[in-house]
């Protein structure tokens, strides 16, 4: 597919997904006229790569976890930058708080439509 179908399909900016490709985070294939080829599988991809970064992962971190993305068992690294493991701790530790954050409002925000439905139903009765 060409870019502008992949952008439509993942809702990224077609900027975007040439500065994910700069980064080596999706890699499409060159058609003998040179045009790029995305297969299909790069809209999940994208979509993962998106969902890290709206959580504030910074592209050169997501290049490290993303081949984690697909697997159900924990991959055996080599070689392990300590460095990483610190900025990975950081981030995922981070996310836990921006996690629970959202829960605590998404929970004021249900009671507040219950207090809402419950006044509603008090002046219907009335």
């Amino acid at each position: 597919m060409r870019i502008g179908e992949l952008a439509k399909k993942t809702g990224t900016a077609p900027r975007m997904l040439r500065y994910y490709e700069e980064q080596g985070l999706i890699t499409p294939t060159r058609l003998e006229n040179g045009y790029r080829d995305y297969d299909d599988y790069l809209v999940e991809r994208v979509s993962k790569i998106r969902g890290l970064a709206d959580a504030g992962i910074p592209s050169r971190i997501i290049t490290y976890i993303l081949p984690c993305l697909n697997q159900q068992e924990a991959i055996v690294v080599t070689d392990a930058d300590p460095e990483l493991r610190e900025i990975l701790t950081q981030q995922r530790d981070r996310m836990s708080q921006k996690i629970d954050f959202l829960a605590r409002n998404r929970d004021a925000i249900t009671r507040y439509i219950e207090a809402l439905d419950a006044a509603t139903q008090r002046s219907s009765a009335a």
